[in-house]
């Protein structure tokens, strides 16, 4: 099923300053009689497109994944039974670098990857004959090659074009390839093969321009010091153009319709931001120089009208600044934005009568899907990473949106293959080695518990627990080496992204590494116990219980309820992730109300505390503050985002007047989490037993006249539903078969039969306010 035998055009392959253009292959073969059933398995590095006579049959795009290619090879297979056709045959492809050769990713040491190469390509085809007679051939020498028209193309940097190169029919079976040269036998990587079944890369939709006007490029990035001085020569270029806006800050690609003239060189620079002065502002973008920062290049051939789209690169972007254009081409034709991500569906969704929080939660879905290409990345331009943390803090918002529950599990091969022999963890996946000395610790590790867990809390998925068992066993045993004499650990990454743009975080890097140690062994203690593994759950919550009676003694004064580092991060962690106990916890929550007020009602944590900070501000009555402090258009704040512009979102909470980080980031997405369990009231599997246990429990912020939320479950999809009827509220709520659980009020609310609670059934139920709702007291 899986050849080994690769080929290539050649040997050499393009770096930041020496082009190399995309290989074409082809071979042609004849089919004699009818065909009974025909497949193709191929595997091309790093990407590939395939055409069979001369149609495009790829399953996507970037295909076949992003990986490693020395942790796993990654094969697609074709059924092309039906497609052949008696007589000649050609199949053709197109190879780019992808991952296999990735220059612009130098600042993570891509460029020094064992495995880099020129792109090459396996395959096995395999035929039968109605008759039952086989034919079949692998890549050999058989196959022709010859330079593409695609002259340079890199992940990160993008795709240059030039038309006046293409061959006319090149994968046509009347093709005459007697002048193109033979492939020749290239190294195997060392990667597990697996066929992909992630689901594939697709346009979404298609966006035309909202505005076109004159504009030019502004302000620059900041150069990494690995990419000074690598810029190649003809790409530079004029720096005037014509910005199209297309009023969504998403992922994709450029689709190019122009008539020009020959040789005219089009250039498109993509970017998110604009300066000042309305010109496209590069500082968030990337660590390249402004001639390779997110920019494709198209040649024209000239004379009819010419369509092109990149086939080897993407970008996020909500802006496109046109460079080379007579002003008569700059026409709302000229270019369609292809809004592209992973093909995974929509699973649920909220809105309200707050258009701040409406737009929130758009902004949210907009960031998870621009980093979703095969696996969550961190911003869709600058890196294209998969960084663990940020798809660990947005895992549980990114399953009640959306299904990516088959992407995780597949990148979970990945994350697995990453891992250390000393069960250490990168903080980046894939990759060639960067991410372990720095980049990681358990804020971000904890991704090989987040995913499973939250798989299985979500979707009952038990085989991603038992398939990534080995895994967290080993990440466990890991990290109690790394304890320190008090039994802390104090190693990775802290609570990122300082909202109140104060650099370092302010909680204390011991306290987030150790609270989040206990976070992954509970959660891999809940994961054992489903499948049924008591010895490895015995030895989770052991260890649980080591990391939290340490956190007792060192990390909280018992005295005054107050966490290490007394700000809001430190104190929302200490109690959602009890380490304080139950009876302790009123008056710790009393605590983080007075640093809440102490910061004038704003928001001052970063990643981690913000991830669980809104939670426990509901879980304690105090979705209203919760409610307040997000939409606070003051910095720091969501709403000051929206009061930005925002349409997906941010990176950072930053000033007006500071350089803008990514504009792109779901790291921050847990805000439509917590719209849609707490204020329209959702909750799948909240005690950790069965995802058919559902609870409704909506919380009734003054300010919001209705909220509503559906989420599809896998017995059927749930909705919540409320609107405000003078003083009562009307809830409807939708319960699929399937399900069982309760719908139950906060305490200042009860039914209009004076209960607080009813078994959960479809129904529409008044609800009456018992009394003035408290700003002080604990449910």
């Amino acid at each position: 099923m899986f050849s080994l035998k690769f080929i290539a055009a050649g040997k050499a392959f393009s770096t930041l300053t020496e082009m190399v253009p995309a290989p074409y292959f082809r071979r042609s073969f004849t089919v004699e009689k009818d065909v009974g059933s025909a497949s193709l398995t191929i595997c091309g590095l790093g990407f590939y497109e395939l055409f069979l006579n001369g149609e495009r049959i790829t399953k996507g795009y970037l295909a076949p994944y992003i990986s490693a290619p020395d942790d796993i090879l990654y094969y697609d297979s074709y059924d092309l039974g039906g497609k052949l056709k008696q007589g000649k045959n050609t199949i053709a492809f197109m190879l780019g670098n992808g991952m296999l050769n990735c220059p612009g990713g130098a600042v993570w040491d891509f460029e020094t990857a064992r495995w880099r190469s020129a792109p090459k390509l396996a395959l096995s085809f395999e035929g039968k004959y109605a008759d039952g007679e086989v034919f079949a051939f692998e890549a050999d020498e058989e196959f022709r090659c010859a330079p593409s028209p695609i002259y340079y193309d890199d992940l990160r940097v993008g795709e240059f074009y030039d038309a006046r190169r293409e061959i006319p029919g090149w994968n046509l079976p009347e093709f005459d390839d007697s002048g193109w040269t033979p492939a020749i036998p290239a190294e195997t990587p060392r990667g597990e093969c697996r066929i992909t079944s992630a689901e594939p890369i697709v346009i979404r939709e298609w966006l035309k321009p909202a505005e076109i006007r004159r504009a030019s490029i502004g302000k620059l990035p900041a150069v990494h010091n690995k990419l000074q001085d690598v810029v190649p020569e003809g790409v530079e270029g004029e720096t005037d153009g014509w910005l199209y806006d297309f009023g969504v800050n998403y992922a994709g690609m450029c689709r190019l319709k122009i008539r020009g003239e020959a040789g005219q060189k089009i250039v498109l620079q993509f970017g998110e931001a604009l300066d000042g002065d309305g010109n496209l502002d590069l500082r968030g973008m990337s660590f390249l120089p402004r001639a390779l920062n997110h920019r494709d290049i198209y040649i024209c051939r000239g004379g009819e009208e010419e369509i092109w789209m990149p086939s080897f690169t993407y970008h996020g972007f909500r802006y496109c600044l046109v460079l080379g254009l007579k002003e008569a081409q700059a026409t709302v034709d000229l270019l369609e934005y292809a809004v592209m991500s992973s093909d995974i569906r929509s699973a649920g969704d909220f809105s309200c009568s707050d258009e701040v929080l409406n737009k929130l939660q758009k902004a949210t879905r907009v960031a998870d899907l621009a980093n979703f290409y095969y696996f969550p990345t961190d911003c869709p331009h600058r890196e294209k990473n998969g960084w663990t943390a940020d798809a660990a803090l947005s895992a549980e918002q990114l399953l009640l949106n959306f299904t990516p529950e088959n992407s995780y599990r597949e990148w979970l091969h990945n994350i697995r293959k990453s891992q250390r022999e000393d069960g250490a963890l990168p903080g980046i996946i894939p990759t060639s080695g960067w991410g372990f000395a720095w980049g990681n610790g358990p804020a971000w590790d904890c991704i090989a518990a987040y995913l499973p867990y939250f798989v299985w809390r979500y979707r009952g998925d038990t085989e991603i627990i038992r398939e990534n068992a080995v895994m967290l066993m080993r990440y466990i045993h890991y990290i109690t080496t790394r304890r320190d004499a008090d039994g802390l650990i104090h190693i990775g990454l802290g609570d990122w992204c300082q909202s109140a743009h104060k650099g370092a975080p302010t909680a204390p890097l011991k306290l987030t590494d150790t609270i989040m140690c206990m976070d992954i062994c509970h959660k891999a203690a809940v994961c054992f116990g489903a499948v049924g593994m008591e010895a490895q759950k015995a030895f989770a919550e052991t260890v649980y219980s080591e990391f939290r009676a340490a956190a007792r003694e060192h990390l909280i004064d018992l005295s005054t309820m107050t966490a290490l580092g007394n700000c809001q991060s430190s104190q929302a962690m200490a109690i959602f992730y009890n380490v304080f106990d139950e009876a302790e916890k009123p008056e710790a929550f009393r605590v983080l109300l007075e640093l809440i007020e102490a910061n004038d009602g704003l928001m001052d944590v970063g990643v981690l505390g913000g991830r669980v900070i809104f939670r426990v501000l509901s879980l304690f009555g105090r979705t209203d503050l919760a409610y307040k402090m997000i939409t606070d258009e003051r910095y720091p704040s969501y709403a000051h985002w929206i009061a930005r512009g925002a349409t997906a979102l941010f990176e950072n909470f930053r000033p007006d007047w500071a350089a803008p980080a990514s504009l792109n980031h779901h790291f921050w997405g847990d805000i439509s989490g917590w719209m849609m369990e707490y204020l329209a009231g959702i909750v799948i599997n909240p005690n950790d037993t069965d995802p058919s246990v559902i609870r409704i429990m909506p919380r009734f912020v003054d300010e919001l006249n209705s909220a509503s939320a559906w989420h599809d479950a896998p017995a059927g999809r749930i909705e919540s539903s409320w609107v405000r009827d003078g003083e009562d509220i009307l809830l409807t709520v939708k319960i699929p078969e399937g399900c069982r659980g309760e719908i139950r009020m906060e305490r200042a609310w009860k039914f209009s039969d004076g209960y607080g609670e009813k078994e959960a059934k479809s129904g529409t139920y008044r609800l009456i306010r018992q009394r003035k709702k408290s700003t002080n007291y604990v449910e």
